[in-house]
């Protein structure tokens, strides 16, 4: 039977012996540094173009707000990368400047003497464009382990450490059984995956910008395709970082299937949400741009999420509808076979106006309204009844655009109306009483 305490001080002893070695070679560059010599002038140019680079940085970076407050119009991704570029001008600066002296040098005196100078302006060039690079990685802390991850390792292999730093953080490790998972293979998982990351999005984007172009797709089964694009170029990314970094994904399978039947106890709404979202898409009962009407709330469905979707009302709010809602109540969709959507209202005229003129100019005033159809569905004028005061009427009319909204061309009907029976002496009347005051006799 092993001995646990020899197997946990092997690799102790080996995490030590790196850790010495980085150690020594640090304090060798470091004493060279000291000693007087070119090494030493080499440093001392450096720190002189950092000292200069930093004041040009606040220099610069002055005259670009100023350039950029000036001028008008400046879109978005523009103004992104100004910010990008005044956040790092004087990395920038510093790495033109050193390699420009390095060039110098290399022209004036021996390669030897401007080695270092050479190095670092490569090394600071390389941060520049990683950290850019970075930039494609949307999600904040993934952007920062992958950026952070690549300026370390680039950094060691500059300095000529790289190989004892990652045997010491291979030193570092967790084993359990044959399980072993160490701090240099979890950094390694980090940058890989959000480099995968970073390429599924970006292959995404592109395909779902293509499933969208085309007009053979309906909406609803162009969003249920760019959702299954999504989750198979992720879930690739995600596992194929895991098998990359040489993790076992057998203990992964049984672990994931004890979590599910865990979540599927924890998060039934969530589930029944998501599975209600794959429904929707899939009998295209409600897709983009259909106006709907759930209880109080009316608008158009302006997108098809996962969990939920986003419903925008004419005043301006946007509501997070639970998929499961749309599925289990009742929904009225004001354009689901077609956009053609009646509208009815009452009015009433007086007993001495003649019915047939009230109808027929009833009819045109509803046509003369920008929105209400003339073809093919043509507007109708009824009488429904035989009031107190008036004679009542109900007027039906059809709309195309159910997304530009029902109350304002309800109004728009009414006030053709009442200028079509004021040009023609037809009156609206209105309840009357009259009261007698009874005298003492």
């Amino acid at each position: 039977m092993a001995d646990p305490i020899a197997n946990f001080e092997e690799p102790l002893g080996h995490v030590l012996m790196s850790a010495d070695e980085i150690w020594n070679l640090i304090s060798l560059f470091a004493a060279d540094l000291i000693e007087p010599g070119w090494r030493q002038n080499q440093a001392l140019i450096l720190l002189f173009l950092a000292v200069l680079a930093y004041v040009l940085h606040g220099v610069t970076t002055r005259a670009i707000e100023t350039r950029v407050r000036a001028v008008e119009g400046w879109s978005k991704w523009q103004l992104r990368m100004i910010i990008q570029i005044k956040r790092r001008m004087g990395l920038i600066l510093f790495s033109i400047m050193a390699y420009t002296v390095y060039l110098v040098m290399q022209s004036l005196t021996w390669p030897s003497r401007s080695y270092l100078i050479g190095g670092v302006a490569a090394l600071v060039a390389t941060w520049v464009m990683i950290a850019y690079a970075g930039r494609l990685v949307r999600n904040r802390f993934l952007r920062r382990i992958v950026v952070w991850g690549l300026w370390v390792y680039v950094t060691l292999q500059f300095a000529g450490v790289g190989d004892e730093v990652s045997s010491f953080l291979d030193g570092l490790a967790l084993e359990i059984g044959e399980f072993r998972i160490s701090m240099f293979a979890l950094l390694v998982a980090a940058v890989v995956i959000g480099l995968l990351f970073t390429g599924a999005r970006l292959l995404s984007t592109t395909v779902s910008a293509r499933i969208r172009m085309n007009e053979d797709i309906s909406p609803s089964m162009q969003v249920l395709a760019v959702k299954a694009v999504q989750i198979i170029l992720y879930g690739c990314a995600f596992f194929i970082g895991i098998k990359a970094i040489g993790i076992d994904l057998t203990g992964l399978a049984v672990l994931s299937g004890a979590i599910g039947v865990g979540l599927g106890f924890g998060l039934q709404k969530v589930v029944s949400n998501l599975v209600s979202g794959v429904i929707i898409l899939l009998d295209k009962s409600i897709k983009p741009g259909d106006v709907i009407s759930l209880g109080e709330t009316f608008g158009w469905i302006n997108a098809l999420g996962a969990r939920y979707v986003s419903v925008v009302t004419r005043d301006g709010r946007e509501y997070l509808i639970p998929n499961e809602d749309l599925i289990t109540g009742q929904v009225v969709n004001w354009s689901h076979s077609d956009q053609y959507v009646r509208l009815d209202i009452y009015f009433g005229t007086s007993y001495g106006c003649d019915p047939h003129q009230v109808r027929r100019l009833a009819i045109e005033a509803a046509t003369s309204v920008r929105r209400v159809l003339a073809h093919p569905k043509l507007p109708v004028c009824h009488i429904v009844g035989f009031g107190d005061s008036s004679v009542d009427y109900i007027l039906r009319f059809w709309i195309g655009d159910p997304t530009g909204g029902l109350t304002n061309i309800r109004g728009d009907v009414y006030l053709a109306l009442w200028d079509t029976f004021e040009a023609n002496d037809i009156s609206i009347p209105f309840p009357q009483r009259e009261v007698r005051m009874l005298g003492d006799a």
